[in-house]
C-alpha cells in the first residue's frame, strides 16, 4: 500500500502543535492541521508489508496489539497518498461509527504492530484518521441518513459513551427504534464529561456528531438515570430489547489516614465538573479549582495525565504526579517485542505542559502516599509519601514494599485520586438482578454480549471492565449485531 518505496525515502513526521506555555492559557484543541501534501507522504510510508499487523485488534500480554475495530487502515493509507480522499472516508467508516473521536483520543495500538515500527518509526496512522475524518466535515461528506424503513422495533440504550453511541448508531441504522438514556444533562458519557475540552472539543466535535445522530432518529433522554428516574423494571416493559454501556465508573479509593480531609477529590469529580463550567460558562456548585493551589495527583495514565493539564490551566502553584510503578525504559525492553503495545517513556500533553510551566516532569516514580494532613479546619496541606520497591511475597506475588529513609512531606492544598476504576456501579444491576462475573462486571461473553437476562445485552466497560475508548466502539458495534439478531432472527451489521 501507498509509494512502494515510500517508507525508505520519506521520515516520519507529526502535525505542529502550539506550544505549551502558550496552549496552557486557554482550554482549545492545540493541534494544528497538516497540509494535504505532506499527509499524502505520511500515507505515502505505509508499506506493503504482506500481514498488517496495524489492524488485527488482538490482546497480547494483556494490551491491545492493533486496532481493536479493524479499520482497513493499510487500505485508507494508500487512499490518502492518492488523494482520494472521500473513498478513504468511506473505507473509514465501514469500521469506526465515529473516526473524529478516535483520531483525537486513542492511544493508537496501531502504531504500536506497525510492520514499520519494528526497525523505523511507525506510519503516523492516527494523524491520518484524524484528517480524514476532518476532510469529510469540511467538504460536508458527513450527513445524517436515516434508515429508508423502520423495524417496529423499540430498543433502549443506557449510557451515551462509547460503546452506547456505536450501539446506538448500529441500532438506528438496522431499522430500530433506539432510545439512549443518559443521566447527565448532555449526552456523550466520556466522550463529553471524562476528556478534556482540549483533548476532544465537546462544541465543535462531539455535539456536531450528536447532532447527527439525532437526525438519523436516535433519541437522547438526558438527566434521566435509569433506576431512579426511569424504573429499571420499565426497561423491559417498554422495549423490546435494551444494551446496557453504563461505564465502569466507580473509582479506585486510597484509604489510608487522613481520607476523609476536604480537598481530596476523585480525578473524574475533578474532570468532570471542570468540563460543565466550560459548557455553561458558568462554575456549578461542584466546581473544583486548582487556582493558587500545590497539587499532588496520585496516579497515572490518561486520567492522571488530564488532571495535570487541567491544574495548569487552572493556575495552580506547584504540581507533583505520584506513580506506584518504575519509570518505563527509553526503548522497549527485551520482554515487550513489538507487536505488542510499547512500554516506553513519553511525556504525554500535559506532562510537556508541566516541563514548559515548573521546568519539568512531574511524575516521581516508584512512590506512595502513606499520610494525608490536614489543617485546623480540615482542609489537607501536605502529603506524606515513600518511595517503594517491588517484591515478591509468600505467594509469589508483586507486592509495593516501604524503603526506610525515604518518607517525604509534600505541600497541598488539592489532592485528585486517579487510580483508575474497579467497575461499573452496582445498584442498577441489582435493580435488574443481572449476574456479574468475578471483578463485578456484567457476565456476558466477549462476542455474544447476551447477560443472565434474555434481551439484555451488555457493551463496553461495564462488561470488560475500564479499558480503551477502541475498545468500547468494538463491543458497541459487536453487541448492537447480536442485538439485531437477536430481535431479527438474522443480522446484516457487521
Amino acid at each position: 500500500m501507498g509509494k512502494p518505496t515510500g517508507f525508505i525515502e520519506f521520515l516520519r513526521e507529526l502535525p505542529s502543535e502550539v506550544a505549551p506555555i502558550d496552549r496552557i492559557r486557554n482550554w482549545d484543541e492545540f493541534h494544528l492541521p497538516m497540509p494535504e501534501e505532506r499527509l499524502r507522504t505520511q500515507g505515502a510510508r505505509c508499506m506493503d508489508c504482506g500481514i498488517p499487523f496495524c489492524h488485527t485488534g488482538t490482546l497480547i500480554s494483556g494490551m491491545a496489539s492493533g486496532c481493536p475495530i479493524n479499520n482497513l487502515i493499510p487500505e485508507w493509507n494508500d487512499l490518502v497518498y492518492r488523494g482520494l480522499w472521500q473513498e478513504a472516508l468511506d473505507r473509514l467508516h465501514k469500521t469506526n461509527n465515529f473516526p473524529e473521536f478516535t483520531g483525537r483520543v486513542c492511544p493508537a495500538p496501531c502504531e504500536g504492530s506497525c510492520v514499520l515500527g519494528i526497525n523505523n518509526p511507525p506510519v503516523t496512522i492516527k494523524n491520518i484518521e484524524y484528517s480524514i475524518a476532518e476532510k469529510g466535515w469540511d467538504e460536508g461528506w458527513i450527513t445524517a441518513h436515516p434508515p429508508t424503513k423502520r423495524t417496529g422495533k423499540k430498543v433502549a440504550i443506557v449510557g451515551s459513551g462509547p460503546a452506547g453511541l456505536c450501539a446506538a448508531a448500529q441500532l438506528n441504522m438496522a431499522g430500530h427504534s433506539v432510545t439512549v438514556f443518559e443521566r447527565a444533562d448532555r449526552p456523550g458519557g466520556l466522550l463529553m464529561y471524562g476528556i478534556p475540552n482540549m483533548k476532544l472539543d465537546k462544541e465543535q466535535v462531539v455535539m456536531r456528531r450528536l447532532k447527527i445522530l439525532e437526525e438519523e432518529g436516535i433519541k437522547f433522554l438526558c438527566n434521566t438515570e435509569v433506576g431512579k428516574d426511569f424504573p429499571a423494571e420499565n426497561l423491559m416493559r417498554e422495549f423490546d430489547a435494551v444494551v446496557l454501556c453504563t461505564g465502569a465508573t466507580r473509582p479506585r479509593d486510597l484509604p489510608i489516614e487522613g481520607r476523609n480531609l476536604k480537598g481530596i477529590h476523585f480525578a473524574m469529580d475533578f474532570l468532570t465538573a471542570n468540563t460543565k463550567a466550560i459548557l455553561d460558562q458558568q462554575q456549578g456548585p461542584d466546581f473544583i479549582s486548582a487556582t493558587g493551589k500545590d497539587v499532588v495527583i496520585i496516579g497515572g495514565g490518561d486520567t492522571g495525565t488530564d488532571c495535570v493539564g487541567t491544574s495548569i490551566r487552572h493556575g495552580c502553584n506547584s504540581l507533583m504526579q505520584l506513580e506506584i510503578m518504575p519509570q518505563p525504559p527509553l526503548e522497549r525492553a527485551a520482554n515487550n517485542p513489538w507487536p505488542e503495545w510499547p512500554k516506553v517513556y513519553k511525556l504525554d500533553y500535559g506532562q510537556e505542559e508541566a516541563a514548559a510551566k515548573f521546568g519539568g516532569d512531574p511524575r516521581v516514580y516508584l512512590t506512595t502516599a502513606t499520610k494525608f494532613e490536614g489543617d485546623e479546619n480540615g482542609q489537607v496541606q501536605a502529603v506524606h509519601t515513600v518511595q517503594i520497591e517491588w517484591q515478591k511475597n509468600e505467594k509469589g506475588q508483586f507486592t509495593p514494599q516501604p524503603i526506610p529513609g525515604t518518607e517525604k512531606v509534600i505541600p497541598a492544598q488539592l489532592v485528585l485520586l486517579a487510580m483508575g476504576f474497579l467497575g461499573p456501579e452496582q445498584p442498577l444491576l441489582d435493580a435488574l438482578g443481572l449476574e456479574r462475573d468475578a471483578r463485578s462486571n456484567v457476565k456476558a461473553d466477549y462476542g455474544q454480549y447476551t447477560t443472565s437476562i434474555p434481551g439484555v445485552f451488555a457493551a463496553g466497560d461495564c462488561r470488560r471492565g475500564q479499558s480503551l475508548v477502541v475498545w468500547a466502539f468494538n463491543e458497541g458495534r459487536e453487541a448492537a449485531r447480536e442485538c439485531d439478531r437477536y430481535l431479527m432472527g438474522s443480522t446484516d451489521l457487521p
